[in-house]
């Protein structure tokens, strides 16, 4: 039974156009069982790439760019669509990728010194407040920065500004989402150092799927909706509909991409 749950080559009897669109809880594991193998093979892969660490980032967005194609439910040959993407987002994400590497060391060592420290400096909670809070908006800004690298064009300055606006715009979605980041790491650190064989097959790739899925709708409503809205269309990609009515913050006109209530303008946005 345990095979066939995960058998995402097996034919089923397929789905009404017309049909009641399925809940997003429902949908998640769904393709999540669909794609069991694949995910494993994913996790693999982007262990294998990231190992010289300076490729960390585009390891990431070639992942990230796969798990996009899994949540649209896009045809999807893992190893074409990974290399490609590696290769395609590679200048952008190098740079963000040794940005993650830098702060992720630094904020270890700083974590490591504020709660083991015998002489803890005055003022240390404060400190320790301000760390972990900016650690936590620099991950939630990671659920964005990687989709925006893989999913749209524009310049590095325009992306981490809008990452930073979209925590802000998607609490609830982003809150979800790092919960289940953190939970995740935080069992691979209680289990260490048996944990290390685990990490190689799963969690890192569920980790990117989980975000993906639950951060991915946001893009769509503040960035892809309003370009496709401004030309009187419907967007192709859109998987379900939020049912929160606000207003979009963000216009892609095409060969201009701008943000709204923002002086600085992004270089025309490609959907892709």
């Amino acid at each position: 039974m345990a095979l066939k749950l995960f058998d995402y080559q097996s034919a089923g009897k397929g789905v009404s156009k017309n049909g009641p669109k399925k809940k997003p809880f429902f949908k998640f594991f769904e393709i999540f069982g669909r794609k069991f193998w694949k995910l494993i093979q994913l996790n693999l892969l982007f262990i294998l790439f990231s190992l010289p660490l300076v490729t960390f980032g585009p390891a990431m967005a070639a992942m990230t760019h796969v798990m996009r194609q899994f949540v649209l439910e896009k045809p999807c040959f893992i190893f074409q669509e990974f290399f490609t993407a590696f290769k395609k987002n590679f200048k952008q994400s190098v740079c963000i990728g040794i940005f993650d590497v830098i702060a992720i060391v630094s904020i270890t060592i700083s974590l490591y010194g504020l709660l083991f420290s015998e002489n803890l400096p005055e003022g240390y909670f404060a400190l320790l407040c301000v760390v972990i809070g900016f650690g936590a908006v620099l991950l939630m800004m990671h659920f964005y920065i990687y989709l925006e690298i893989v999913a749209l064009n524009l310049n590095i300055r325009a992306i981490l500004k809008n990452a930073l606006l979209l925590v802000f715009l998607g609490v609830k979605r982003n809150f979800i989402a790092l919960i289940i980041n953190l939970a995740i790491v935080t069992l691979i650190a209680l289990f260490l150092p048996f944990s290390i064989f685990v990490v190689v097959f799963f969690p890192l790739a569920w980790m990117c799927f989980a975000t993906v899925f639950i951060c991915y709708p946001v893009i769509q409503k503040y960035i892809v909706n309003p370009y496709y809205e401004e030309r009187g269309e419907r967007n192709p990609e859109l998987m379900y509909e939020d049912d929160e009515n606000e207003e979009a913050v963000f216009v892609d006109r095409g060969g201009q991409g701008e943000e709204i209530h923002s002086v600085t303008k992004a270089k025309g946005k490609v959907i892709r």
